[in-house]
């Protein structure tokens, strides 16, 4: 019966921005639990394919389509294909994200708005999309995926900051109008991960290294494998009864303010 609870065998998991990163991660770990994962991306075809090559080397059933998470034109042809194609849409993580550092008053209007529109718009787009075929179904569940910048601010994020804690806010807010009808909408929010992107920094003697290794009561970066029991959890009939949650995957830093007992 346990074992049941985080089966996903027969569902079709759609995750943006899963062709690399914590977004293929997460959608690795829904695929091992038994999903066909939809791999989606917008910077090339080539990327999509060789992600779908992936997925399959690891026995998951992967099919790719290349789409822009901010056209909303493009959402909607995209949903209808892959529900011809491949099929309803069970789980829906929105993943795909930016970040642009820049000091909040160096930052060009443009820039802002591109990083909202990305991270905080897209999934609005996407989710109302799918969700509509969800509601007919009575049962669904969508992942947003979120931040620790969606409970505190840090330098030179200020735009990745508020489309995060706006997306927090939306998670709750689809809970509040979705849930109704058998539909779990909640949000995953990592913390600090050993990716090909941190890799240049994650060296002793490097000041954010340290900062980030000093400042995590686990004392250590992240594996992007630990997210994979948080999405299968929240995509699965184990959460059932869970509704509009941030669940936090950060080895522990939002829950102190002073010194790790590791200092």
């Amino acid at each position: 019966m346990s074992i049941s609870l985080f089966n996903l065998e027969g569902k079709v998991a759609l995750v943006t921005g899963s062709t690399h990163g914590l977004g293929m991660a997460m959608a690795k770990g829904l695929g091992k639990a038994g999903a066909t994962i939809i791999v989606n991306g917008n910077s090339s075809q080539q990327k999509i394919d060789e992600a779908v090559a992936y997925y399959k080397t690891e026995g998951i059933n992967a099919i790719g389509y290349k789409f822009n998470v901010t056209d909303e034109n493009a959402v909607i042809k995209a949903i209808q294909t892959i529900e011809k194609e491949v099929g309803s849409i069970d789980i829906l993580v929105n993943n795909a994200g930016i970040i642009k550092r820049i000091p909040l008053e160096n930052m060009e209007v443009a820039d802002f708005k591109q990083v909202i529109d990305v991270d905080l718009v897209s999934p609005f787009i996407v989710s109302k999309h799918v969700v509509k075929g969800m509601i007919a179904r009575k049962e669904g569940k969508i992942i947003n995926i979120c931040s620790m910048m969606s409970e505190l601010g840090r330098n030179t994020v200020g735009a990745y900051a508020a489309a995060k804690g706006g997306l927090k806010m939306l998670t709750q807010n689809m809970a509040t109008e979705w849930a109704k009808h058998n539909i779990q909408i909640n949000g995953i929010g990592p913390g600090y991960f050993a990716t090909s992107q941190t890799e240049p920094i994650r060296v002793d003697g490097h000041p954010f290294n340290d900062f980030i290794v000093n400042r995590t009561p686990a004392a250590k970066w992240g594996n992007p494998d630990d997210l994979a029991g948080a999405a299968i959890f929240l995509s699965s009939k184990a959460s059932d009864f869970v509704n509009g949650h941030v669940v936090y995957v950060d080895g522990g830093i939002l829950a102190t303010i002073g010194k790790p007992s590791n200092e």
